[in-house]
């Protein structure tokens, strides 16, 4: 998903387009997690980039995208983008040093 989300709009309020923002993300995430994974991958992972245009876009974890988007809310930007890709991630094992640890 690459999209540039829109906040300003004369019929609906800025609330509520941060809303359908937040929901579609969530719809998305979960749609590509059910996909099947491909061999020797464990779970799916997400590259994701968020910034007020495309060129300025700075990487981010996938739980800090409603943050983002809350301070695009309370920044009073009229627009934000918002990069989501998926790609199967591989599980690593503990060093024997942290497993004897714990």
């Amino acid at each position: 998903m690459k999209k540039t989300f829109i906040l300003t709009n004369p019929t609906n309020k800025t609330a509520r387009l941060v809303e359908a923002a937040k929901y579609e993300v969530s719809k998305y995430l979960k749609r590509e997690e059910k996909k099947k994974l491909p061999d020797g991958a464990d779970y799916w992972d997400f590259d994701c980039r968020y910034g007020t245009t495309a060129e300025d876009a700075r990487s981010i974890h996938r739980a800090e995208i409603n943050k983002c988007i809350d301070e695009a809310e309370a920044g009073g930007l009229e627009s934000f983008y918002l990069e989501i890709l998926a790609k199967p991630g591989h599980r690593k094992k503990k060093p024997e040093s942290i497993i004897q640890e714990d």
